[in-house]
């Protein structure tokens, strides 16, 4: 039974109803009883004990149970989660929870109150046949986060992804390409719009998305440094940029410098010979284009 008390309004009396929805959180409810104050409080009393007794919450758009799907449940919570997640953070959840987390559990028909250990353990086993660890690992994730907040809001008792064995995480082996094959490499990208970018990455160790975030403010001409301030990532086929500060990522000039003069043919001068021209040769078809559009003016 709901809490609930007679209030009067404009001399009339109204039922207050308070209650929580399935999400956990305080709702309260007015209802005109349609009695006049004058000679009507018993029948108030009366009509306010028939609808605590009767009340049911209201389904909300959007509202948690334990009785939804789990499948339905992941999208509603990462809807709530969103706010306090990274942009590229949330892409990632979403990506996951849509193909293939989503899919299996909604597939099995399980609500949030069915789902047990077995069937985590059940759907780490499958994807492991599909996916390396690590893949699983952040399927994992998702799962133990999204019923942490279950039982946060009094939906679930206990979190059954903690008693599920996570996989461990396969060792990573990067691929390293020699200095002949970088040189390939450059050579066949010259003159294209990713000779720069791929030459830059190369030259300082930068990530896709920290060269693609490159803007002017991110140099530093006098001390001979660039700094990684924001990233570029793909959301949705469109390209997002993020502001950060990353000091570690700070590479001075003259100490990466210091680096490739130790090996004349290293790939490394190579492509530090490389950015330099092709800076100078971007630099000097823009000005020649600005020239030709000035010309254009004057005619």
């Amino acid at each position: 039974m709901v809490a609930g008390h007679l209030t009067l309004k404009n001399g009339r009396y109204y039922a207050v109803l308070n209650y929580r929805n399935a999400g956990g959180q305080r709702k309260t409810k007015w209802i005109s009883l349609g009695l006049s104050e004058k000679g009507n409080k018993r029948k108030a009393e009366a009509e306010l004990a028939r609808l605590r007794a009767e009340f049911e919450p209201p389904k909300e758009v959007g509202d948690l149970s334990s009785d939804m799907l789990f499948a339905d449940y992941l999208l509603e919570w990462l809807e709530i989660a969103k706010g306090r997640l990274a942009v590229a953070t949330y892409s990632s959840y979403a990506a996951m929870i849509k193909r293939p987390v989503g899919p299996y559990f909604r597939q099995r028909n399980l609500t949030l109150r069915e789902l047990e250990a077995r069937h985590l353990q059940m759907f780490y086993s499958e994807m492991l046949r599909k996916v390396k660890p690590n893949t699983v690992i952040h399927y994992h994730a998702i799962i133990h986060s999204s019923l942490k907040y279950a039982v946060k809001t009094d939906m679930l008792v206990q979190n059954v992804a903690d008693k599920v064995d996570r996989p461990k995480k396969n060792s990573f082996q990067p691929v390293f390409l020699s200095a002949e094959e970088m040189q390939k490499m450059f050579k066949a990208l010259w003159g294209t719009k990713l000779e720069l970018p791929v030459l830059v990455a190369v030259f300082y160790g930068f990530r896709r998305g920290e060269v693609l975030g490159l803007k002017w403010d991110a140099i530093d001409f006098e001390r001979g440094t660039i700094s990684v301030i924001r990233t570029v990532t793909t959301i949705d086929k469109a390209a997002v940029a993020s502001e950060r500060m990353k000091s570690a990522y700070s590479k001075i000039k003259s100490k990466a410098e210091q680096g490739y003069y130790a090996d004349e043919n290293s790939a490394t001068e190579y492509a530090a010979d490389k950015v330099s021209a092709a800076s100078e040769r971007i630099t000097d078809e823009g000005v020649h284009q600005f020239n030709k559009q000035g010309q254009k003016g004057v005619k």
